[in-house]
């Protein structure tokens, strides 16, 4: 019985995490006239065509938000492995002062100090810049980068990296040949959370960016919505084709996420 209770409450959860999902693609293939008949079950004929609508309009934010996405995660993830690394194996004067700082960054919302970046971008003169989001996203995320990567390189046998000392091995090859292989998994795992905050960022890319072309699938996903009459079809067929990169990312970085949290159970 408890068994049975368990796989029951299981299944419920999954069904109600899947159900937007499910009426988001069943919504894709009507138009107004069967959405407004019935909106939860799927209706005949199909309308495909809504897809056509659909990437015509978010696949130029989508490549942008490719390039975004993957070039922030990359500079993120170099600089806090070095910042991590950094803190995890030196002992220096003002260090846990500083590492103590990082950490209170945690707690400063992003939003709070918006119209100083504004000030700040502009004065720099990548407003309108793809390279604005990247800045910003590589910067905001280095506490919560730095955290995760000190704890976890903290954890690493000291006994590599003094061998490494004693070969003469400067410290940018140790980060390389020891730090790296032995943090993908942690570093994969990080990697697909931030490429899942990039896409999903909404604010940045608002303020930050005046040309259409040049926009995010975030913002781009509000400009599907008509100012009079919604084309429910298209409008979901459009959040269906920028939801797949995620689902695809993630079904391929699943063992990540598995491997890391099993490295991370049994350390220490």
């Amino acid at each position: 019985m408890k068994e049975f209770l368990k796989h029951l409450t299981l299944c419920t959860i999954l069904l109600l995490v899947l159900l937007p999902f499910y009426l988001m693609v069943v919504i894709s293939l009507k138009d107004n006239a069967q959405f407004a008949a019935d909106p939860y079950l799927p209706t005949l004929p199909f309308h495909f065509e809504n897809y056509l609508y659909g990437w015509e309009q978010v696949r130029g934010s989508i490549l942008n938000t490719v390039f975004v996405a993957v070039t922030s995660t990359v500079g993120s993830l170099a600089l806090a492995l070095g910042g991590a690394f950094f803190f995890a194996r030196y002992r220096v004067f003002g260090g846990r002062i500083l590492f103590g700082a990082f950490m209170l960054l945690l707690l400063y919302p992003g939003v709070a100090n918006m119209v100083p970046t504004f000030k700040l971008i502009g004065a720099l003169g990548l407003y309108n810049s793809h390279w604005s989001l990247i800045l910003l996203s590589i910067a905001g995320s280095q506490a919560f980068l730095i955290y995760v990567l000190k704890e976890f390189i903290a954890e690493l046998p000291e006994e590599l990296f003094d061998a490494a000392d004693v070969d003469g091995c400067p410290v940018w090859r140790q980060v390389w040949v020891i730090a790296l292989p032995l943090s993908a998994p942690i570093l994969g795992t990080l990697g697909v959370l931030h490429i899942i905050g990039d896409w999903n960022n909404f604010v940045s890319p608002l303020l930050m960016l005046r040309d259409p072309d040049k926009q995010l699938i975030g913002v781009q996903l509000l400009y599907l919505d008509g100012e009079y009459c919604k084309n429910w079809g298209g409008l979901m067929a459009g959040y269906t084709i920028a939801s797949l990169p995620l689902i695809i990312l993630f079904f391929f970085c699943m063992k990540l996420f598995v491997r890391s949290l099993s490295e991370g159970a049994v350390k220490g």
